[in-house]
């Protein structure tokens, strides 16, 4: 029988899930609220799962659960949820009239705390009344094994729509299949192991057919595995993390970056790195730490994901390892030396290496995978992850609501208690910081100085 199958990368994510490290990634998103409400008043909740229901065929993960293979020997599978049930998907909540940001945010922060039952689809979503200026807001939740960030977006624009009074859709009805009995899966599992070995035969041909590009790719393995066995400096984001969540956001006007990236001769993500490495300056200088000379590392996600695979679910995704130049006080100067960097390390191809390293997940024993994810974040070879996922640059509606304003979550991970991601939507920057609860009680201070940093870069590219 052919599983869906979770690729090494996936399974991956399940495997460095803990209560206090949940891994998955999510969103909030504010809306114009009346469209939302019927003419008495009430929040018109079965609209809006009639809504998604209609569209779920076409992300349909989203009503798969994992099945796992016996004694750990194989990765595991997506089934057919046969208990689906959209209710428990799909939920409402408020806050209390009127609901300011603070009180968003606080909510935000307890409701990605938790881990997404693993009996159920991963994935979950929140309709938000009573927040002030008539709006709404949406939290949404998704496992790491499901989606990375660049298709999530893509998954948002599904589900979302590019005018604010879009055609029906028909969807087709729905049967789930019966997944294999546990001891089938395990023999096919088992039987998997055993003939995968013939597709490192055919890449041991392909070495002889082509070595100087075999040696190059193992090259830049070598090369990424070097990056990232470097210790990172130690900082207070180097600790440990506990199970609660404190979400900061910060707004930027993507024209003014823009301008800051064609005037510095930079990319857009250089002038995001530069700005998290001012802030992180302000951070550390409002706590007494020494800054002068200093470099933090950063892990900053890239995507793997060529066009031809839009709109599949699943993680392509690498990483580059990026030194920010905390230590230097001009604005300018910090963008220069991120751009010559990453300039250089796209030409090297490290992202590629990284591939090539988590590519190797798949051919690994699923126990002893799973005992080297675990490891992985007690190395400290990095000091804070920072990721920028380009969005759509049009408006978005829900239910005929206009999106007004959207900011991304990734969660905090052990060794690493703040992460910074960034995503932009019609002609706006949206910053969502993530830190740990008690290891960071004073994240508003690093969110300050992205701001800060974002107005010195404007000035120095004015």
């Amino acid at each position: 029988m052919e599983y869906d199958r979770l690729t090494g990368l996936d399974a991956s994510f399940l495997h460095l899930e803990s209560e206090a490290q949940p891994m998955h990634v999510g969103s909030l998103a504010v809306f114009e609220g009346p469209p939302f409400f019927d003419d008495a008043g009430r929040f018109r909740l079965e609209d809006a799962r009639e809504v998604i229901s209609s569209r779920l065929h076409l992300v349909p993960r989203f009503r798969k659960k994992i099945m796992t293979v016996p004694f750990g020997q194989g990765r595991p599978i997506w089934v057919d949820d046969h208990d689906f049930d959209l209710n428990y998907h799909v939920r409402l909540t408020a806050l209390p009239k009127p609901g300011n940001e603070e009180q968003l945010k606080t909510l935000m922060g307890r409701l990605q705390s938790t881990v997404l039952d693993r009996r159920r689809p991963l994935w979950e979503l929140w309709f938000v009344e009573g927040l002030e200026g008539d709006r709404v807001a949406i939290i949404q939740k998704t496992h790491h094994a499901l989606v990375d960030g660049i298709s999530g977006v893509d998954v948002a624009t599904v589900l979302l729509d590019f005018e604010p009074h879009p055609e029906p859709v028909q969807a087709p009805t729905w049967t789930p299949k019966s997944p294999p009995q546990p001891m089938e899966l395990l023999r096919d599992s088992l039987l998997e192991r055993v003939t995968v070995p013939a597709e490192m035969v055919r890449s041991a041909r392909a070495v002889v057919r082509g070595p100087r590009q075999v040696a190059n790719r193992f090259t830049k393995a070598v090369q990424t595995l070097a990056a990232m066995g470097a210790l990172a400096p130690r900082t207070p984001l180097n600790v440990a993390v506990g199970p609660h969540r404190r979400v900061e956001f910060v707004r930027a006007d993507l024209a003014p970056v823009k301008h800051a990236k064609r005037t510095l001769g930079a990319t857009v993500n250089d002038v995001v790195l530069a700005s998290v490495a001012g802030g992180l300056r302000h951070f550390l200088e409002s706590r007494d730490e020494a800054v002068d000379g200093l470099t933090l590392k950063a892990f900053v996600p890239v995507s793997v994901r060529d066009d031809s695979q839009r709109m599949a679910l699943g993680n392509k995704v690498s990483g580059l390892m990026v030194d920010l130049p905390v230590g230097v006080r001009d604005p300018g100067e910090r963008v220069r030396t991120i751009s010559a960097q990453t300039q250089h390390l796209k030409e090297t191809q490290q992202a590629v290496g990284a591939e090539v390293l988590t590519g190797l997940a798949d051919y690994a024993p699923a126990t002893l995978f799973s005992l080297a994810a675990r490891l992985m974040p007690f190395q400290r070879s990095i000091n804070i992850g920072v990721t920028n996922v380009p969005g759509p640059q049009q408006p978005l509606y829900c239910m005929g609501a206009k999106m007004l304003e959207a900011f991304p979550y990734v969660g905090a991970f052990a060794g690493a208690a703040v992460v910074v991601a960034v995503l932009s939507y019609d002609g706006a920057l949206g910053f969502g910081l993530t830190g740990d609860r008690d290891a960071v009680p004073d994240l508003g201070v690093l969110a300050e100085g992205i701001e800060k940093s974002l107005a010195e870069l404007e000035q120095a590219s004015a």
